[in-house]
C-alpha cells in the first residue's frame, strides 16, 4: 500500500506543487489538502509548505493557524501524526504551538534567497532518519521572516533534549538565535525548518544536489515500516 502524504494549500502558498513533486519522487502519493478542509482525508503524514499564507498579515502564519484544516491537524499531530513545516509552514507550526519559539523579520530587514549550508543535528525524527547526525547539506533558503527566537530557558531546553534539528553553517542568514534552522517536538513527529528541501530533490534544479530528498524518503520508510 502506497503511503499518502498530504500537502496543505493556503491562500498565498506557493510551494505546494514543488512539495507534491518531491513526495512523488520519493515514492509516496501526494494528497492535495485545501485550507478549508475539515478532515485530512486519512493521510499518513502532512506537509505545510512554504509561501506567504494570507499575505503574512498580522504575522507570518498567524491567520493560517486558524484555518479549518488546522483543527484536525493539531489533534492528530498531538496523537503522533508526522507533520513537516517548511518555511511558512514552520511559522504556522510555531503560531499553533506545535513547535516552540517564534519567527521574526530577518535581522537585516531584507528578503534573502540563497543556497544555504546546514548541519543535521538530529537524525532520529520521523523526517530525518535518512541523514546522519553531523552531516552537512545544502538546501535553498528564501524568506523575509526567518529569524528564529525563543527565551533562554526554551533554547537551553531544546539544546539539552536534542531538539535542534538543523543549524546554519558558515553564515547565519537571518539572525536566528544559536544558528537554529529547524527544530522538532519532543516526540520527533513534528519538524519545522526555514530552508526548502523540496527545492533540492533533483540535480537540475535548486542547488544542483539532492540533499533535500532524504526528508521525504525518511518519512516514507517510517510509514512503510510502521
Amino acid at each position: 500500500m502506497t503511503a499518502r502524504i498530504g500537502v496543505v494549500t493556503f491562500p498565498g502558498s506557493l510551494d505546494d506543487r514543488d512539495t507534491q513533486r518531491a513526495i512523488r519522487l520519493a515514492g509516496a502519493e501526494p494528497v492535495a489538502l485545501w485550507h478549508k478542509d475539515k478532515d485530512l482525508k486519512q493521510v499518513d503524514a502532512v506537509v505545510l509548505c512554504g509561501g506567504f499564507s494570507y499575505g503574512d498579515y498580522l504575522r507570518a502564519g498567524a491567520i493560517a493557524r486558524f484555518s479549518p484544516v488546522m483543527e484536525p491537524l493539531l489533534e492528530q499531530a498531538k496523537a503522533g501524526l508526522p507533520v513537516l513545516g517548511i518555511c511558512n509552514g514552520f511559522q504556522i507550526l510555531t503560531e499553533a504551538h506545535l513547535l516552540p519559539g517564534t519567527m521574526l523579520r530577518n535581522d537585516h530587514l531584507h528578503f534573502i534567497c540563497r543556497d544555504q549550508k546546514l548541519r543535521v543535528e538530529n537524525a532520529e525524527t520521523a523526517w530525518t532518519t535518512d541523514y546522519t547526525a553531523g552531516q552537512e547539506i545544502h538546501i535553498p533558503l528564501k524568506n523575509n521572516d526567518g529569524q528564529y527566537v525563543a527565551d533562554a530557558y526554551t533554547l537551553d531546553q531544546l539544546e539539552a533534549e536534542g531538539r535542534v534539528a538543523f543549524r546554519y553553517l558558515d553564515f547565519n542568514p537571518n539572525g536566528s538565535q544559536r544558528d537554529i534552522a529547524g527544530v522538532t517536538n519532543a516526540a520527533g513527529n513534528v519538524v519545522g525548518l526555514m530552508p526548502h528541501p523540496e527545492h533540492a530533490v533533483e540535480p537540475l534544479i535548486g542547488t544542483g544536489r539532492t540533499d533535500g530528498l532524504p526528508f521525504f524518503t525518511s518519512i516514507l520508510k517510517k510509514l512503510v515500516n510502521a
